[in-house]
C-alpha cells in the first residue's frame, strides 16, 4: 500500500463528503477510492470513517488521522519544493487558476509576457468559472473576484470591478434610455444567468438597495453570449465591467444607471501562507499584480467615460 497515496484518498473523500463525490474529485472509480480507504484502515487497526450516515462522518481516530494527513503532506510538498530548487531561484511549473474570461481577457496575456520574462519556470493555467481549492487540487496562485471567505490563505487585491448595465446605442436610440432602475420593467433584458437573477437586479440608491423587477427576453449561461446579444440590440444586460471592455471602447456598448450601481467587487491573487514562498511564485506575483492593478483601472475607467 503506498501510503502518501491512500492519505490523499482519504483527504479527498473527506473534503468531499462522500466516496462518491471523492471519486469525482480524483476521476477515479469508485471501487478504488473505496479499497484505498478500506485498506488504511485495515493497515492502522483502526475505523476512520463512519459510513452509515448520508454524509461521511469522521471517528474521532479519524479525525487526529486526517488532521496529521494534511501536515504530513504539506510537508512533503515543502520538501519537494526546496529539493528541486523553488526557493533558490525562480524556476519549476507555476499553477494558476483563475475565471474563463477575466483569464482569456487579462490573465493570459500577462502569463505569455511573465514566460518569456522567465524562461525556467514552466505555467499552468487552468481557466473555470468555480472556486478552485488551492490545497487539493495542488495551485500555487488562483485569481478571485468578490468578496473572499477568511482562511488561512493570503490575499492581495489587485483592484475592483463595477456591476454595470449596457445596451447598444441602436436598441437605447429606439427604447429609450432608463433613469431609474424602476425603468427596466418597461425593456427588454438579457441576463446572464450566472451572475445574477432573470427576474429582478438589485441596485444600490443613496446607500440602500433598491431591487428592481426586470423582463428577461434572453437568458444565457455565458457572459460572451449576453455581450454578443446586446451589442445586436436584444436588450439591457448586466455584466462585469471588464467583460465589455472591447465593445465599450469600440462604441458597441453604452453604459446606463451609473449612479445607480452597486458597491465594486474586490479582484484578488490567493495564494498558500505556510512556509517561504517559492521564488517562481514570488516571481509571479510582482510580476502580475502591478500589470492586473492597471488593467483594471482602465477597463474602469473606460466604463465610467462611456
Amino acid at each position: 500500500m503506498d501510503r502518501f497515496d491512500a492519505m490523499s484518498v482519504l483527504l479527498a473523500v473527506t473534503d468531499a463528503g462522500s466516496l462518491s463525490a471523492g471519486a469525482r474529485r480524483l476521476s477515479m472509480p469508485l471501487a478504488t477510492v473505496s479499497r484505498k480507504v478500506s485498506e488504511l484502515e485495515a493497515h492502522l487497526h483502526t475505523k476512520l470513517l463512519n459510513r452509515g450516515s448520508r454524509r461521511l462522518e469522521l471517528t474521532d481516530a479519524g479525525q487526529s488521522y486526517v488532521a496529521a494527513c494534511r501536515r504530513i503532506l504539506e510537508d512533503v510538498v515543502e520538501a519537494e519544493r526546496a529539493a528541486s530548487g523553488e526557493y533558490r531561484a525562480p524556476r519549476g511549473e507555476l499553477v494558476i487558476t483563475a475565471p474563463i474570461v477575466f483569464g482569456r481577457l487579462h490573465v493570459l496575456p500577462i502569463v505569455g509576457a511573465f514566460l518569456k520574462a522567465y524562461p525556467d519556470i514552466d505555467v499552468r493555467l487552468t481557466l473555470a468559472d468555480r472556486v478552485v481549492n488551492i490545497l487539493e487540487e495542488h495551485v500555487d496562485v488562483a485569481l478571485r473576484i468578490g468578496e473572499l471567505p477568511d482562511s488561512s490563505l493570503i490575499a492581495s487585491r489587485v483592484g475592483l470591478i463595477r456591476r454595470v448595465v449596457c445596451a447598444s446605442p441602436d436598441y437605447l436610440e429606439a427604447r429609450g434610455t432608463p433613469a431609474d432602475p424602476n425603468d427596466l420593467e418597461s425593456h427588454d433584458c438579457v441576463t446572464f444567468e450566472g451572475l445574477m437573477s432573470s427576474r429582478s437586479w438589485t441596485f444600490w440608491n443613496n446607500g440602500v438597495p433598491q431591487v428592481a423587477a426586470i423582463h428577461s427576453r434572453l437568458v444565457v449561461n455565458t457572459a460572451e453570449s449576453a455581450v454578443d446579444m446586446a451589442v445586436a440590440g436584444l436588450g439591457l444586460t448586466r455584466l462585469l465591467s471588464y467583460q465589455i471592455e472591447a465593445p465599450l471602447a469600440e462604441g458597441k456598448l453604452t453604459v446606463v444607471l451609473e449612479r445607480f450601481e452597486p458597491p465594486q467587487v474586490p479582484v484578488s491573487l490567493v495564494y498558500g501562507s505556510s512556509g517561504l514562498l517559492p521564488l517562481k511564485l514570488r516571481a509571479f506575483l510582482d510580476f502580475a499584480m502591478p500589470r492586473l492593478k492597471a488593467k483594471l483601472a482602465k477597463a474602469s475607467s473606460a466604463a465610467e467615460s462611456s
